[in-house]
């Protein structure tokens, strides 16, 4: 506003020399024309100057004024962003209850099924029962004639008794159809709410978007500011309203940073981590893990108890286990046959918690063996995924022990003890080499074996963790 009067003020002055040079100039050209032209000309090169002076400061006025409108702009949409990010992390909410609440459902379900097994077995026990005494009733008719008529009544009775078990069966059976039928409908509520989920994901990404094109605009800001900075002392005041108001957008950017960090964290809870959560449905399922997203695992629970992730298996030699560092460090091959899950999901679940490692071998002659280690662990890719195991209880003797706290090691990346080769370009296949010994479960499927003090010819490999505290022996 100082600026604005102070010009004002200055082209009032011009104007008011423009018309006492001008006036003067008349009067002194009504004598003789040259002299008049002269006057003009004169005139117009004091005047012109100043001129060229006010156009500029006009110039610059009207900048000042459409940065003050675009940085109103900028913080009407902010102000918008952040009411829509907040109507999501109450969605959120909304579906974290209602997925804890089908949860339960599933659970009591569960519950009233293994109660109506239990009531069957009893039924179907009871039956077994009476129709063993009906046989020796049988037996004794056959005997004894002159006890027909009381068998005949303790038939009937028995009879009787079976035709109520089988209308208890059968109320049972119709009870268990029903429990069923909830089951199926709550799996399908909870596949709605996945789905649900990965829209929510969607959307927060595009929020995320939405924020970094707010970030660039603030920076281009800042260097507009910079410019104005540079070329006038006076414009100190609005620069300094205006470094104001770029504060303001930045803590109120900061807040939708943490509100996004917030609804991230509410949909990380969503997901599971491990295999426990699906107790006895084994299988194919997602997991999320930070630093990798969501991720498939295979869930088994028929080797060692519900709630293993398998990280490695050998079933049938389809799948080649020489590979390169960066395809170990990403995993391969499919869960149906031969996989490695890979180094870099490892590390980040077993960064997670303390880890259990169970490994279950079948022998070629038809025998099986189990190995345990209670502290199973992969370090982080600076320190080559380095391998912990921690202590080893098993059906068979400690064969990979030998390992322990060993780098891993591929054909382009040898991190093992021997300095005459690379063990992974040797036997064509990447392990947790200290020299290049036998006992590694990654190397060609038909010279698969277990070695400490004989060796064990292997057709079967399979390698599960689960989180130690949630165990049971």
């Amino acid at each position: 506003m100082v600026r604005i009067k102070f010009n004002g003020v200055l082209l009032l002055m011009v104007l008011q020399i423009f018309l006492v040079a001008t006036t003067t100039g008349d009067e002194t050209c009504e004598s003789d024309r040259r002299l008049e032209e002269q006057c003009r000309f004169h005139n117009y090169k004091t005047v012109k100057p100043l001129l060229d002076y006010f156009r500029q400061v006009r110039n610059e006025l009207d900048q000042s004024e459409t940065k003050e409108k675009q940085i109103s702009e900028l913080n009407s949409d902010l102000m918008e962003k952040y009411h829509e990010i907040v109507r999501i992390h109450e969605t959120f909410k909304k579906e974290a209850d209602l997925l804890n609440e089908y949860k339960n459902k599933v659970i009591n379900g569960e519950n009233d099924l293994q109660l109506c097994q239990n009531k069957v077995d009893k039924s179907e026990s009871e039956i077994n029962s009476k129709q063993n005494i009906i046989l020796k009733l049988e037996e004794q008719l056959s005997d004894k004639s002159t006890n027909i008529e009381n068998c005949q009544v303790q038939l009937k009775s028995l009879n009787s008794s079976l035709i109520e078990k089988d209308e208890n069966i059968k109320a049972l059976n119709s009870r268990l159809i029903e429990k069923n039928e909830n089951i199926k409908r709550l799996s399908e509520n909870i596949k709605n709410n996945k789905e649900h989920q990965k829209t929510l994901e969607l959307e927060l990404e595009k929020s995320k978007s939405i924020l970094v094109k707010h970030e660039k605009d603030i920076q281009l800001c800042r260097s507009e500011n910079n410019k104005l900075n540079r070329t006038s002392e006076n414009n100190r005041e609005e620069q300094k309203k205006i470094q104001l108001k770029l504060n303001e957008s930045e803590t109120k950017l900061t807040d939708k940073v943490k509100e996004n960090q917030l609804c991230q964290s509410e949909l990380d809870k969503l997901t599971p981590t491990t295999c426990l959560p699906f107790g006895k449905y084994p299988g194919v399922h997602e997991l999320i893990v930070s630093g990798i997203g969501l991720f498939n695992v295979l869930c088994d629970s028929q080797l060692a108890g519900p709630g293993w992730i398998v990280i490695q298996q050998r079933v049938g030699g389809n799948e080649n286990f020489n590979r390169d560092w960066a395809t170990y460090r990403k995993g391969f091959g499919s869960f149906k046959s031969d996989f490695f899950l890979g180094l870099e999901k490892l590390h980040r679940i077993t960064s997670l918690q303390r880890f259990e490692l169970y490994i279950h071998l079948a022998a070629r002659n038809g025998s099986t063996y189990n190995a345990r280690y209670d502290n199973f662990k992969i370090s982080d890719e600076d320190n080559g995924y380095a391998l912990s195991l921690g202590k080893f209880k098993g059906t068979i003797v400690d064969g990979i022990g030998y390992f322990e706290n060993m780098k891993f090691t591929t054909f382009d990346h040898d991190n093992d003890k021997d300095d005459n080769v690379n063990c992974a370009a040797w036997y064509e296949s990447g392990w947790w080499y200290k020299f290049c010994s036998n006992c590694h479960l990654n190397k060609i499927y038909e010279d698969l074996y277990w070695y400490h003090f004989s060796y064990i010819s292997l057709k079967e490999v399979k390698m599960l963790i689960r989180p130690k505290e949630e165990m049971k022996i």
